[in-house]
């Protein structure tokens, strides 16, 4: 139902959620999402122009969230990357029906508006917070959050330098 660029624009921003407000480079958020590096880079160009996040060159920089994880919602990031579009005339263009949905598009228009009033109300931060078994973007259920991101900074970093 969701494009694999929203999944991965999300994806991206939970895990800069974590970090909040520390930034992230491209390569870093590429191997803890599990993301093609090239592709990540143009989720993250589309998230910045759609001010969902901060870019900043140079020693210490990378991309950081523009606001604070529980300003940000769900739908803001899915609308900044591929809107959700919603049924607002006949997608057969019958000119008898116009904007006078039939059932079936009137019923798949209210499951869209659900959809869109679940994601204005979830914030990032409460993404994060939600207790559950796994912590979002970790293969490591019984490592905390903040174990999780030490890792895959470390793993980052060991990276880097062999590549050096």
């Amino acid at each position: 139902m969701f494009s694999q660029t929203v999944e991965y624009a999300l994806r991206a921003v939970v895990y800069l959620a974590g970090k909040s407000p520390s930034p992230a480079i491209c390569e870093e958020i590429a191997a803890a999402t599990k993301v093609p590096r090239p592709y990540m880079a143009k989720v993250l160009l589309g998230l910045v122009r759609s001010k969902v996040l901060h870019s900043q060159r140079g020693l210490g920089g990378g991309v950081s969230l523009q606001r604070n994880p529980r300003e940000v919602t769900i739908l803001e990031v899915v609308n900044a990357v591929d809107p959700i579009l919603r049924i607002t005339k006949c997608p057969l263009d019958l000119a008898s029906h116009g904007v006078n949905l039939c059932p079936l598009h009137k019923r798949m228009d209210e499951a869209l508006a659900k959809i869109e009033e679940t994601f204005q109300k979830t914030t990032l931060d409460e993404v994060l917070a939600k207790p559950g078994e796994s912590i979002p973007l970790c293969d490591f259920p019984s490592v905390t959050k903040r174990q999780s991101l030490a890792m895959v900074s470390t793993e980052t970093k060991r990276r880097r330098a062999k590549s050096s």
